[in-house]
């Protein structure tokens, strides 16, 4: 008999269209018929930046997370505005928070790493439904699918079962540290990747990550995709593979070499812990 895995899909930071939301569910109907996707009304609400404000974001991630019925809660996009719920949520998550995965990337890293911290659920970098924009993008939104169907072949390469990881976009990192929302990871695998900044900005991000007190004792830092990146009036003189090295051996901190993850469709899965 077929087992039917629900998924919740909630917007902690920006809003989503029905028209998106009806072509993840037609591509999930079509692929993985055991899946049944649930976009939670608020997806579609607006307010200002947001999708709705903050009171309203925080309501449907905790309904989504606290309702038995579902086995996933799925991000549907990034954007900003998940830090502004996190705190004010971890204390309204119950019992049945604790049983679910949750999934997403980008600024749904700021929601990932609090649970992770509070030893709430399994946390997984993944694509999102927003990725089906993306020229190319069903692969993407297909992976995650497949992992919620208990296919693997997603997983990013250089994961082990022996060193536990986790992947965040690189700005979501730098501003988790040194607040309540950062997660321990010393021992860990820090996997991390960018978009649309200048590459000066991406030096100072990796400087500020590398030297915070929050990555001491990890067992590396891999890096993922820079993409998108602005042009600026002068050139920086390196890329962003050269500043990693550099930040990692001012630091003390292996550089480990490059991550199959970026704001893209190749990007990988990442479960935080042990693959």
């Amino acid at each position: 008999m077929r087992v039917t895995r629900r998924i919740a899909i909630c917007a902690p930071s920006t809003p989503f269209t029905r028209e998106d939301a009806a072509r993840v569910t037609a591509l999930a109907n079509a692929e993985y018929p055991e899946l049944e996707l649930a976009f939670h009304e608020q997806c579609f609400a607006s307010e200002g930046h947001f999708a709705g404000e903050d009171a309203l974001r925080r309501t449907a991630f905790v309904e989504c997370a606290n309702d038995p019925l579902f086995d996933a809660v799925w991000f549907v996009r990034g954007g900003y505005g998940a830090n502004r719920i996190a705190m004010d949520a971890l204390p309204e998550l119950g019992a049945a928070a604790y049983d679910k995965q949750y999934l997403g990337y980008s600024d749904g890293g700021t929601l990932l790493g609090l649970l992770y911290r509070a030893g709430i659920g399994r946390q997984i970098h993944a694509p999102m439904p927003v990725d089906l924009r993306r020229p190319g993008g069903e692969a993407a939104v297909l992976r995650t699918l497949g992992w919620l169907s208990g296919n693997r072949t997603g997983l990013e390469p250089s994961l082990t079962d022996r060193t536990p990881a986790v992947a965040f976009n690189l700005m979501t990192l730098a501003m988790l540290c040194g607040t309540p929302l950062m997660p321990e990871l010393s021992g860990h695998v820090v996997m991390v990747e960018e978009v649309a900044e200048y590459h000066y900005a991406v030096d100072r991000l990796l400087f500020h990550v590398t030297s915070s007190l929050a990555l001491t004792g990890v067992a590396g830092l891999r890096l993922g995709r820079v993409s998108q990146i602005p042009e600026n009036d002068r050139l920086f003189g390196c890329d962003a593979e050269d500043m990693a090295r550099h930040w990692c051996a001012r630091t003390g901190i292996a550089y480990l070499g490059q991550a199959d993850i970026g704001h893209d469709i190749d990007n990988k899965i990442v479960p935080f812990g042990l693959a």
